[in-house]
This record gives structure tokens, C-alpha cells and sequence, in this order.
């Protein structure tokens, strides 16, 4: 039986592929407030911006492609049952060829209802004014903004607690809850931590490998380490 690995990803992976980051840049998203694009707040106030916005994003993702990080990611599926926890909204990872992949923050290419969250679609093109749910109400980007719960929560804490090995990708363990998952694998799992400006991280009793580089290196640094402990 594979061992199973689950890994948490934020982005730092997605930058290497050329998708850009707030928090790379004073709290400005593509040179926008955060607070304008990725609240419900922003949402309300002017929903135009919103909605132009992440076309823009969905645009972009169709202009870069997974690198390397995300393609051992989904290689090391033939030696491990590996569940990726992502903080990202884009698609590389299912595009590198990743099968299992659940999304925290929600997916850049679907939409849902502004009434039913549960109405959810996939959406690839421009998201506009006028396009509605089945009872007529305003679709709007499938994100969950700051502020909002996050449904996946309850999932990514269950493949969290029964991992076998977890791995920290590209994230800076300051956007919470994911940030606190660290905190829900059982004391013996052993951690990988690969970022090229790595925190300290209290009050951690798991056996914890620090790697201080960038994700396309650190992944085939990782799965190095992983294989050699299976033999």
C-alpha cells in the first residue's frame, strides 16, 4: 500500500509559472487593492472592477503553463498516494497532471451564484453582467475572498490528520486557516518545508526537513528524499 503524501501548496509554486502575487508586492494585486478585488466588501462596491479582474486573471492563466515543481508533484503519484491542498486558484496542478487537488481559496475557472453557493459552474471565458444562475441571479467569481469561510476546510484538515508524510510549498504560514494545518498532522509525520525564505515555525513537534529554495528546485530536492526513505 502507497504511503500517502499530502502537500500544501501556496503561491510560490505558481509564481515560478509566472502568476503574479500580492503579497510580492506591498499588498497590491496586479496593482490592485486587495481590498477592492478579494472582498465582499470590494464586490458590493463596485462589481464591474471585480468582474474585470479576474477575466484578467483568467486570460493569464491561459498564457502560462506548470513548471517543474508542479510536474514532480503529480510524478510522484506512481510511488505515493499524494493529495494536494492548494492556496491557489489556478489550474497547474491538474494541468502538470495531478489527480487528487483540493482548492482552499476557490477555482479562477469556475463561477457560482451570488444566492446559492452551491450553484457552481465552469466557466473559461469572460464572466459579465447579465450572465445568471437558473432563477436569474448574478454569477460571480467561484473565490473565496477574505473575510468569506472556506467550505474545503473540513476536508483539508481529514487528508491533514491521516498523512503519512506533509509538505509545505511555497507558502508564507501567514495566511490563515490554511496556515494552521501544520498543526492537525499527527506528532510522528515527518514535514518538508520548502521555501526560499523560510519562517520559523513554533511550537513544531514533527521531525521537519527545511529546504530554503525555490519550488522547481526543492520538489526534486523532496522526492530525492522521499525515495530514498522507502528503500
Amino acid at each position: 500500500m502507497k504511503k500517502k503524501l499530502v502537500v500544501l501548496t501556496g503561491a510560490g509554486i505558481s509564481a515560478e509559472s509566472g502568476i503574479k502575487t500580492f503579497r510580492d508586492s506591498d499588498g497590491l494585486w496586479e496593482n490592485h487593492n486587495v481590498n477592492d478585488v478579494a472582498t465582499p466588501e470590494g464586490w458590493h462596491k463596485n462589481p464591474a472592477l471585480v468582474l474585470d479582474f479576474y477575466n484578467q486573471r483568467r486570460k493569464q492563466l491561459k498564457e502560462v503553463q506548470p513548471n517543474l515543481g508542479h510536474i514532480i508533484l503529480a510524478e510522484l503519484e506512481n510511488e505515493f498516494d499524494v493529495f494536494i491542498i492548494t492556496q491557489n486558484v489556478d489550474d497547474l496542478h491538474e494541468r502538470a497532471g495531478s489527480t487528487n487537488v483540493l482548492h482552499l481559496h476557490g477555482e479562477l475557472l469556475k463561477v457560482r451564484s451570488t444566492k446559492n453557493p452551491e450553484y457552481i459552474l465552469d466557466w473559461h471565458n469572460d464572466l459579465n453582467f447579465g450572465d445568471f444562475d437558473e432563477n436569474k441571479n448574478q454569477l460571480r467569481p467561484h473565490i473565496v475572498w477574505f473575510g468569506e469561510e472556506v467550505p474545503a476546510l473540513e476536508e483539508a484538515l481529514t487528508l491533514t490528520q491521516s498523512a503519512d508524510y506533509f509538505a509545505v510549498i511555497g507558502t508564507s504560514l501567514q495566511v490563515y486557516p490554511a496556515a494552521g494545518l501544520i498543526d492537525f498532522t499527527t506528532r510522528e509525520t515527518p514535514i518538508f518545508y520548502i521555501d526560499p525564505k523560510p519562517i520559523k515555525i513554533p511550537n513544531l513537534r514533527n521531525p521537519l526537513e527545511v529546504i530554503p529554495m525555490r519550488a522547481t528546485e526543492g520538489v526534486a530536492f523532496m522526492k530525492e528524499k522521499l525515495l530514498n526513505q522507502m528503500q
